[in-house]
């Protein structure tokens, strides 16, 4: 199928400028940015077929910048992105020679990686998006095996503009990066809290309600509505593991604790 030409089939990019629309507009070799409303201030919601190419438009166009973050793109780095193009999206030829044309141009471009993902953060709702766009930030900024300083920023900055609970900086990098020199992230249970995005001070119950509403988020049929490729499913289920893993080996360990506590 091809995700971007349905998507500019739908309309989308004249329903917005900013970021998204300027990457929109050169990849078509036109402008969206002059004189056209926000999507937010236009009231428009995307369908199916739009979600998906800002989901593509974005993505490659953040990952362009994290790649570039420690001043160059490295092979490691292109390599992550084609397997990436090849084994989860299946984009087909055409649809792949767009995608790294996006890439290409948005290493270039005037925008920041912040100014697609607040603009992303507009435009898509669904949480469980947001995340996989950090997952694979994530992924790119440790392909070659270390994380530089500028890449450790972004990744300790962007949750915020991504809409993101900052604990995820953590839950992400003890999936990744435990051991990679230039950052530190935290073992054991707070790991596991992290991922739940709540404290070691909530009690059972509240701790259930944590776990039910991000699992919710990585319902397949949830992310399926909200416009994430059915390809890309396996990273939902990968982040939907990691959150009943999570939510086990906490009430675990609190069974444990109480065990102690009673002998």
């Amino acid at each position: 199928m091809s995700w971007l030409g349905a998507g500019i089939g739908a309309g989308i990019g004249m329903m917005f400028g900013g970021p998204i629309g300027a990457a929109l507009g050169a990849w078509v070799g036109g402008s969206f940015g002059s004189g056209l409303k926000k999507l937010s201030e236009a009231g428009v919601t995307l369908n199916r077929d739009g979600a998906q190419t800002v989901f593509i438009v974005a993505l490659f166009s953040m990952l362009a910048k994290m790649a570039k973050a420690d001043g160059q793109v490295s092979k490691a780095e292109i390599q992550l992105i084609e397997d990436f193009i090849s084994n989860n999206l299946r984009l087909n030829a055409e649809d792949r020679k767009q995608a790294i044309k996006i890439f290409q141009n948005a290493k270039d471009d005037n925008f920041s990686i912040y100014d697609y993902a607040n603009q992303y953060r507009q435009l898509i709702r669904n949480q469980a998006m947001r995340e996989m766009v950090y997952r694979l930030l994530f992924a790119v900024a440790f392909a070659d095996g270390e994380l530089h300083p500028a890449e450790e920023q972004i990744l300790r900055r962007i949750p915020e503009a991504l809409g993101l609970h900052e604990s995820i900086f953590n839950a992400m990098f003890n999936e990744f990066g435990r051991g990679a020199p230039g950052a530190s992230g935290t073992g054991g249970l707070q790991a596991h809290y992290d991922i739940l995005e709540c404290s070691p001070d909530v009690n059972d119950r509240e701790l259930k309600l944590a776990y039910r509403r991000k699992a919710a988020e990585f319902h397949p049929d949830k992310i399926a509505s909200k416009g994430l490729p059915e390809e890309f499913m396996r990273h939902a289920e990968d982040q939907m593991k990691s959150v009943t893993v999570a939510y086990d080996t906490i009430v675990a360990a609190r069974k444990r604790q109480a065990a102690v506590e009673r002998a």
